[in-house]
């Protein structure tokens, strides 16, 4: 079972808004889950869910005008939203790797794939630089998170101080006296927002200064480190080449000459590597990766450009990229969606593929049940920027019971049902204005009264399955799922079992 595996990634009540001109928007409410080694959890749901939104804020790269206004991301025990952009440098493509959904857009028309799949190995070559990096990391992250922290709490706030600022000064038809209590309510917001800066700041730098103290020794300690190693490796190299080069004077025969020129050239190559990637051997581990994700004669595309590929190996180049750094978490949103069906399934083969081979962890972002048959074994079902549903695949496939969730496996074409296809009434709502109760009553035929006053809770189905709708509640009418539903259900678990 998932829960007996290790917890790679946690995410814990995750609110995310945006600033906007009509307002702020409320993408992500209150989003939680768990992601466990090996496994993959695909989110699903319509556009505008907070699908995308959730991932990027895990990858660390939001819009400018997003406020995270609460919850966490925890991942090797630091909370991903406090974490400063040096050390998510480190994360960003190194542990959590992420592919996009157009291929096109994630690489340079003009720049051959070969250097576009090694740019990053070679941007990170000098091996004595990576050494010191990482003597000092702890030390160093201590003291850029301590600073990182008070930024984005100083940040936070001051965007919300400039939400409510603009929505107070949006309100029509305000009379005099009103127009006067919305400047004094600003003035003393603005005053406690002043308060709130000189408290943080004060907090936080008189943590960061103890931790520069403590990193400046570090990186004493370290460079002295990094020089001896360096010191060790050439002098062993430099007394292997005297040896060396000593026989080759004294051979007696070509072909001796010749073995040992050999030798010493792999010995040259073995200390080169010791001190940096050289671009040979950043073509040798791009090659090897361009035929793992099964691209043809790799050393014939390596000096092709973009264009020159399909759609389905454009793809199978970002994720190429994407593994060469051996991410142990990698993030896929709507990787297939601008590829042909048949195209869709190779890709989803080789991600599944990989993932085997490397033990990866995997979120998959998508709007298609049918691509989340093939790949999830973990299911959370979104709308209006909240989970409604979470489990395992064959709970969520065989025993849904969030109506939002039937009325998505209704509206998938299935050879099989001989009932008509279901559409899902209306629009999802506007989230500057988000409904007061659940967000999904406006276009559920099974809603009741309640659901236009209140969000409904998780309940609890199994240890591994909840849901939030008011229908799972004791005293609620029994309502059951839609014959269409029903009847793929069925369906599926006969060619289950043949």
């Amino acid at each position: 079972m998932a829960e007996k595996k290790e917890k790679v990634l946690s995410v814990q009540d995750l609110v995310i808004d945006f600033k906007t001109d009509n307002g702020i928007l409320k993408a992500v409410r209150g989003v939680s889950f768990d992601l466990y080694q090996g496994e993959t959890l695909c989110i699903v749901g319509e556009s505008g869910s907070g699908k995308s939104v959730t991932s990027k804020a895990i990858m660390g790269i939001l819009a400018n005008n997003a406020i995270i206004a609460g919850g966490s991301i925890i991942y090797r025990g630091e909370n991903l939203l406090e974490v400063s952009e040096d050390e998510f440098y480190k994360i960003r493509g190194h542990r959590i790797g992420m592919i996009f959904q157009d291929p096109l857009s994630s690489l340079n028309p003009i720049v051959k794939i070969g250097k576009q799949i090694t740019e990053a190995m070679l941007i990170n070559s000098d091996k004595l630089k990576t050494m010191y990096n990482d003597l000092i990391s702890d030390d160093l992250i201590r003291y850029k998170n301590t600073l990182a922290k008070m930024n984005i709490a100083i940040t936070n706030e001051k965007k919300k101080l400039e939400a409510f600022i603009s929505e107070t000064e949006a309100k029509e038809n305000r009379s005099k006296e009103q127009k006067s209590q919305d400047k004094a309510l600003i003035r003393k917001k603005q005053q406690e927002f002043r308060e709130f800066e000189k408290k943080t700041r004060d907090k936080y730098m008189d943590e960061a200064k103890g931790y520069k103290a403590i990193l400046t020794e570090t990186e004493k300690r370290a460079k002295k480190e990094v020089a001896a190693y360096k010191e060790k490796v050439t002098g062993e190299f430099k007394e292997k080449e005297r040896e060396l080069k000593q026989k080759i004077a004294a051979a007696s025969d070509k072909e001796e000459k010749d073995r040992l020129d050999q030798e010493l050239l792999r010995e040259k190559e073995d200390f080169t590597n010791k001190l940096r990637i050289t671009k040979a051997e950043a073509k040798r581990r791009a090659l090897k990766i361009m035929h793992e994700v099964g691209i043809p004669e790799p050393e014939k595309r390596y000096n092709q450009y973009p264009f020159e590929f399909s759609g389905g190996m454009r793809q199978r180049i970002v994720i190429a990229i994407a593994l060469t750094a051996s991410p142990e978490i990698l993030i896929c949103d709507e990787p297939t969606t601008a590829l042909d069906v048949t195209i869709q399934a190779q890709i989803l083969e080789l991600i599944n593929k990989i993932k085997a081979e490397r033990n990866l962890s995997c979120i998959f972002i998508t709007h298609d049940l049918g691509v989340v048959a093939n790949m999830a074994d973990r299911v959370a079902v979104m709308y209006a920027g909240k989970i409604v549903e979470y489990g395992l695949l064959d709970e969520v496939f065989y025993d849904p019971r969030h109506p939002y969730t039937w009325a998505l496996l209704a509206s998938i074409p299935d050879v099989d049902s001989k009932e008509k296809l279901e559409s899902i009434p209306g629009t999802p709502p506007d989230m500057i204005y988000p409904p007061v109760g659940d967000a999904f009553a406006q276009r559920n035929k099974y809603a009741m009264n309640i659901d236009f006053r209140e969000q409904p809770p998780f309940f609890k189905i199994s240890d591994t399955h909840s849901a939030a709708t008011w229908l799972l509640h004791p005293n609620a009418p029994k309502v059951e799922m839609p014959k269409i539903v029903s009847e793929r259900i069925k369906n599926s678990l006969e060619e289950k079992k043949r």
